[in-house]
């Protein structure tokens, strides 16, 4: 059968944009697929990423741990760290001049109190410079700090059996607190209590507090009567020099003893407590 040609061109023409939606038809039921096909081999290709392994994992956080007290060791010797040590020398220097004035010489009470009171402060400061007052609990334990060095005076009514203050200081000897070879002593027996009593890791600062308040009681004394070491005996009177190099040096020695005890690990990990010097 034989078309005319308009009739030719009508049906080519129709048979053309048949086609065209055939084929585009093709292309948009393709293109899923073909997307899925590349999809899953360009997830073929991608490496996989594989967890470290426990070992790894150990090795990084003790890492972090060690440059952790790098810094903390560093902040020790800081500037503020040094001027608030120098501020402390300065301050003894004053008590102690304070304390040699003629007019308290005439009241042995007042004197009494105040020579008492300087060795609060002194043990005071020098646990706020190893704890560092950051929070409530920091000045509580300072507080704690200068009470008990304080409170070593306290034997020497002890040892007179009497509330006089002239028997007190007219012992014929030492009073026995003021044994220096004690220090260690109770702070040993103070740490081994604490373990038998199975005590928070909190608590774990306090012999290093007493350490603190009665290493600083006995330094002030050792200026007039040097230091009892029984059963040696006792030590010549500290030069002035030395005593103030001592008392200003002795907060960062406690710092990186307790450093090197794991003592501030403690408190830092378990228990949030920022021990900066």
């Amino acid at each position: 059968m034989f078309w005319g040609g308009a009739e030719c061109a009508s049906r080519f023409r129709l048979r053309g944009q048949d086609g065209i939606v055939l084929s585009g038809l093709r292309r948009r039921l393709a293109g899923p697929a073909r997307g899925r096909r590349g999809s899953s081999m360009q997830q073929g290709f991608l490496p996989k990423l594989k967890s470290p392994p426990p070992s790894q994992v150990l090795l990084s956080s003790a890492a972090a741990a060690e440059t952790e007290k790098a810094r903390a060791l560093l902040r020790t010797f800081s500037a503020a760290s040094l001027l608030a040590s120098a501020g402390l020398g300065a301050f003894c220097a004053a008590a102690d001049h304070i304390l040699q004035l003629p007019a308290l010489q005439r009241h042995p009470w007042s004197r009494a109190l105040l020579d008492n009171a300087a060795h609060a402060a002194v043990g005071l400061w020098s646990w706020a410079l190893v704890i560092g007052l950051r929070k409530r609990s920091d000045l509580y334990q300072a507080l704690l700090a200068g009470f008990l060095a304080a409170a070593v005076d306290l034997d020497h009514f002890f040892a007179a059996g009497s509330l006089s203050l002239q028997a007190a200081v007219s012992l014929a000897g030492r009073a026995p607190l003021h044994c220096s070879t004690l220090v260690p002593v109770l702070c040993l027996s103070l740490r081994l209590l604490m373990w038998l009593a199975r005590l928070k890791d909190a608590w774990c600062s306090l012999p290093w507090l007493l350490f603190v308040a009665m290493a600083t009681h006995h330094l002030r004394d050792a200026v007039r009567r040097g230091l009892w070491l029984c059963p040696l005996g006792h030590a010549p009177p500290l030069p002035y020099w030395l005593y103030l190099g001592t008392a200003t040096t002795l907060p960062h020695l406690c710092s990186v003893l307790m450093y090197l005890s794991g003592a501030r690990d403690v408190l830092s990990s378990k228990h949030g407590v920022a021990i900066d010097v």
